[in-house]
């Protein structure tokens, strides 16, 4: 699925600071008066922008001014799915929105019928999670939910014009504009000098916008992701990097904030540690580290001269967890740490984004998880998702196989427009080389065939249950990998199609990383609902991601979709279920950034049988084994790496205490989330532990 590549959350959500549409909305606190404000120039003409990932054309955006209001369309697609959106904005004379409407589809097909209105002082609007009223006191900004990037410029150009550049917005929030550098590029007319900005104050993360001397957009830009206005498609790959720079300074701020490295042994006083062999819990003792190493378990109340102490409190010591199938970005690196998510295996990234991320956590300039490196080999067709080597033929594709068979990774992935009478191949050379394989079911193909071409793993539950469902000849590349999930309901376990599959997979010793979370999200999302995987979370996170939180990602309009779309998800679990039972081995990984979406992920294997204490031994010892690294992580023993978290509860007999973590280290660097969570507009879950000094 690869959320996280289709560039949804970089795009849509994370790229456009939004509110939420809750009664407790803030009221606004901007002081100045229309008086105060200063007008802006009535736009005209046209522009045009093309939308790129990692380089490659997906889409474009075209705005239209001419009639006296912005009419903007906008689409890609990426990985054989993307947004299609239509808009029409009115803008008064200060550049504030005063009618906006937005018409379309998100990239997995949930309509949007998005409305804003200003009538005098009285706002209106209804966007996915709902309809809202209030009347203004002082000026506002509406954040559009689904916007195209083209809306990022329009804020910009109202908080460059105010005296301290930044404004309120609605649904909720406040959004301020920062001057990041001047850049040299060269555009349509020749070389020239633009002006990069940070956007931020109500999202997580900042969004990077570049601006001409006219303070006109020439795009938006991620490490991955851009829309560039046309023209300045040839400076993609630098902006992009000034991108990757800015996040990098931005962690790197953070990191010499939060991080921790305390000289000589640090001891963690009064804990009960997890033990994954025994899935139990120690009396309390004293763990004790030095540089990144456990040095010894001892009595509790012990102390020797010289150490840093750390009040554990009775809490309870966890070696730090595995996330399985992440696509890491600077971005989702820290906020894994602050979850206790100290390893993650990285299932198809852009190598060079990757390699650079890699080195600057391994140097210390940023916090990080370890990362377990997956080569991403995906054929070439309208539907690729633009990531790692794509391949034309068979020779191209076994050559991409050798090229990961250079040390640095573990496995190699196969994706969906791969044709699957290339696998075989591919598989062989990869054993020849010492690499495991997993991956999605190429298109036209099916899990049983994968499964005797010699996989070592299967990637998300979708492609091994397709299978089943599917007519000749259906495509996957598309959308129809995941709407066809509707089918589900109606499908019998004890059906001997899906037996053999099953069976055959037990008697080969295949693996599946089933991606719950993720499953969970798309079947049984709702409009104006907060979905059951984040009302743990959702009320300690910014106002965007309050709204996300409200929002449905499939289609589900149709009559009898809604109930489909659900029960499909009860059909999952029962699978998965069947695979358990059978022997096969589970694999715990989101593919939706880790984090906080992780600790759900742990929490429904609960749902297909698993106790709180094995699912703990299962994503801490258990996969430290499954990727050889069991000797040196994976618990909390004397050799060992220092990776682990502190919590004030027992995770063993309520797995929800994993939510709620006061203390991080990973490679003997100490982390306090209470510290890092405020960078990200989050509100901390508890207090630091009590630390004494030598």
């Amino acid at each position: 699925m690869n959320i996280q590549h289709t560039i949804v959350l970089a795009a849509l959500v994370g790229m456009v600071p939004g509110g939420c549409k809750a009664p407790e909305v803030p009221a606004v606190e901007q002081t100045e008066t229309v008086e105060a404000l200063t007008p802006l120039p009535a736009l005209s003409g046209t522009e045009h922008f093309t939308i790129l990932t990692s380089g490659t054309e997906i889409g474009a955006l075209s705005v239209d001014h001419s009639s006296g209001t912005t009419v903007i369309d906008y689409e890609y697609r990426n990985n054989g799915r993307g947004p299609t959106l239509a808009e029409t904005i009115r803008l008064d004379a200060f550049g504030f929105p005063i009618a906006w409407d937005i018409e379309g589809a998100t990239t997995f097909g949930n309509k949007v019928d998005e409305t804003f209105v200003l009538e005098g002082s009285s706002a209106s609007w209804t966007d996915s999670t709902g309809s809202d009223v209030t009347d203004l006191t002082s000026p506002a900004i509406y954040v559009a939910q689904n916007a195209s990037p083209y809306s990022l410029w329009l804020y910009a150009r109202i908080l460059l014009a105010d005296a301290d550049r930044s404004a309120a917005v609605l649904p909720g929030g406040t959004l301020q504009i920062g001057e990041m550098e001047d850049i040299d590029v060269t555009g349509p007319a020749g070389p020239e000098t633009v002006t990069a900005y940070a956007l931020s104050g109500i999202s997580q993360n900042p969004s990077y916008i570049i601006l001409d001397a006219d303070k006109a957009f020439v795009g938006f830009v991620t490490p991955r992701f851009s829309a560039l206005r046309k023209g300045y498609e040839s400076e993609d790959e630098a902006l992009r990097a000034r991108a990757v720079e800015y996040s990098a300074e931005r962690f790197e701020s953070i990191q010499a904030e939060v991080a921790r490295n305390y000289e000589g042994p640090v001891r963690i006083a009064n804990v009960r540690v997890f033990d994954p062999e025994s899935e139990a819990l120690t009396e309390p003792v004293s763990v004790v580290f030095e540089g990144n190493t456990i040095s010894a378990i001892e009595a509790s109340d012990t102390r020797a001269d010289g150490e840093t102490l750390i009040d554990g409190a009775g809490g309870t010591l966890v070696a730090g967890m595995y996330e399985m199938h992440g696509h890491l970005g600077q971005n989702s690196a820290l906020l894994n740490i602050a979850a206790g998510v100290t390893s993650v295996r990285d299932m198809g990234n852009s190598n060079d984004v990757l390699a650079e991320l890699i080195e600057k956590i391994e140097s210390g300039r940023i916090a990080g998880p370890r990362i377990i490196r997956s080569g991403f080999i995906e054929g070439k067709s309208p539907f690729s998702s633009n990531n790692g080597e794509l391949v034309s033929t068979q020779e191209e594709a076994i050559e991409a196989v050798r090229r990961y068979g250079n040390g640095d990774f573990h496995q190699i992935k196969i994706y969906n427009s791969m044709k699957g009478e290339w696998v075989p191949a591919m598989i062989e050379e990869a054993r020849r080389l010492g690499l495991r394989v997993t991956g999605h079911v190429p298109a036209f193909s099916n899990a049983d065939q994968m499964i005797a071409a010699g996989y070592d793993e299967m990637t998300h539950i979708n492609q091994v249950m397709l299978g089943w469902v599917l007519e000749q000849g259906e495509d996957t590349r598309t959308l129809l990998r995941l709407t066809a999930l509707k089918r589900l309901p109606k499908l019998d376990i004890q059906d001997p199609r899906v037996q053999a599959t099953i069976n055959a997979m037990a008697t080969r010793g295949i693996a599946i990383d089933p991606t719950l979370a993720i499953h969970e999200a798309l079947l049984r999302s709702r409009n104006g609902e907060v979905r059951a995987g984040v009302v743990d979370y959702i009320d300690h996170m910014p106002v965007a991601e309050q709204r996300g939180a409200k929002t449905a990602w499939s289609d589900v309009s149709a009559p009898g979709d809604d109930e489909a779309y659900y029960q499909a998800f009860d059909k999952i679990l029962e699978t998965v279920t069947a695979m358990r039972e059978a022997g096969i081995l589970l694999v715990p990984g989101t593919d939706m950034g880790g984090s906080f979406v992780y600790h759900r992920e742990l929490e429904l294997y609960q749902q297909v049988g698993m106790t709180a204490p094995e699912i703990l031994a299962w994503a801490t010892q258990g996969m430290a084994d499954y990727v050889e690294q069991g000797d040196q992580l994976g618990s909390i023993e004397p050799g060992k790496f220092a990776d682990f978290f502190l919590i004030p509860g027992d995770p063993t007999e309520d797995l929800k205490a994993i939510k709620t973590i006061s203390m991080v280290v990973k490679d003997g660097t100490v982390y306090f989330p209470s510290e890092i969570y405020p960078s990200f507009g989050i509100k901390p879950f508890t207090e630091a532990p009590d630390v004494a000094m030598p």
